[in-house]
């Protein structure tokens, strides 16, 4: 069983020889009510005291484009992210002053942070630690505690001291602690780890998919070859030189590659938009979001005819040195 962080580990934490300050935070997941449509969301919490707050606002990105800050006094308000003041996110644009309803109370938008291009900044409420603690019957536990070093140049030493002190505290054994500790460039690298074995699996992937496409355009190229000697065999007679042949059929193949291209391009579109559909339909929330852009499709389409073009290069050359004679004569 996972014992989860408390206010002890906070304490522990601040107390760290090297930590300037640390400060909890609770971070849930639930159903919200905007004008009677369900969506699912996270609801972060932000500290009442005033410095761990502002080490709060820094690290989780908050940034109030529109409205204020929430004080330390405010109830049942909240900071929206930006995915809220979307239409197409939620079919509506919320604004300060509207209401959305979690847990069955009803908490109004004071403040609306800047777009980060990130769902965990852009898609989540935020709200003051002890009304979210009231709203889910929390008095102690944490979701994370974010701690800032006073010399970063000694990150890796405190971040090593405060592992000690916790596995001291929660009388826990090197190696089998239930609690993680990272520093931003450990957390930096596990997602590039991450990245780069997705970017890997999906590189092999296609990789078999232009050896296939490739194949496949080049039989056809040798078949059109076969099928059209006689054209050739009479192109030649009237005068075409072997690189007109040449041309042709290279051009011919590339534009194969293309139309596959195009193809490939609704598909994947499709399905990507398809995803999105069922998230926001199955879920309720628009963290699932397909974006496709400009420079993306044409770059593919641009790629998809020039593998058409080598996969047909083969072929043209062998359609550009038939003799006419013989290809006339077959």
């Amino acid at each position: 069983m996972v014992n989860p962080l408390t206010k002890g580990d906070l304490k522990v934490v601040q107390k760290v020889n090297g930590v300037e300050i640390a400060a909890g935070r609770m971070i849930e997941t639930s159903v919200v009510e905007v004008d009677k449509k369900s969506y699912v969301s996270y609801i972060a919490s932000i500290p009442i005291k005033e410095d761990e707050r502002r080490l709060i606002e820094e690290v989780g990105n908050i940034n109030i484009e529109q409205g204020r800050m929430l004080r330390s006094i405010d109830k049942y308000k909240i900071i929206v992210g930006s995915d809220f003041h979307n239409k197409e996110k939620l079919g509506k644009n919320l604004n300060l002053g509207d209401v959305i309803t979690i847990q069955g109370i009803d908490f109004e938008i004071v403040g609306i942070n800047v777009r980060e291009g990130a769902f965990t900044v852009d898609g989540v409420i935020i709200m003051n630690e002890d009304v979210l603690r009231e709203l889910y019957s929390n008095s102690e536990t944490y979701s994370v505690i974010v701690a800032k070093a006073t010399d970063m140049n000694q990150i890796d030493v405190i971040s090593e001291r405060i592992q000690k002190d916790l596995r001291k505290f929660r009388d826990e054994k090197v190696g089998k602690e239930d609690f993680q500790v990272q520093t931003n460039d450990q957390a930096l690298q596990s997602i590039n780890q991450m990245l780069d074995i997705v970017t890997m699996f999906l590189a092999g992937i296609a990789a078999i998919s232009l050896v296939v496409g490739g194949i496949g355009i080049m039989n056809t190229m040798y078949t059109s070859v076969l099928e059209r000697k006689s054209d050739i065999g009479i192109m030649k007679a009237i005068g075409a030189r072997n690189k007109d042949i040449f041309v042709l059929f290279f051009v011919e193949s590339g534009f194969l590659g293309l139309a596959g291209g195009i193809i490939g391009i609704i598909i994947g579109v499709g399905i990507g938009k398809l995803v999105e559909l069922i998230g926001r339909l199955a879920l309720g929330t628009s963290l699932l979001s397909a974006a496709f852009s400009t420079d993306l499709i044409i770059g593919a389409l641009l790629f998809s005819f020039i593998v058409g073009a080598a996969a047909g290069t083969l072929p043209a050359m062998g359609a550009a040195k038939l003799n006419p004679v013989d290809a006339l004569r077959d």
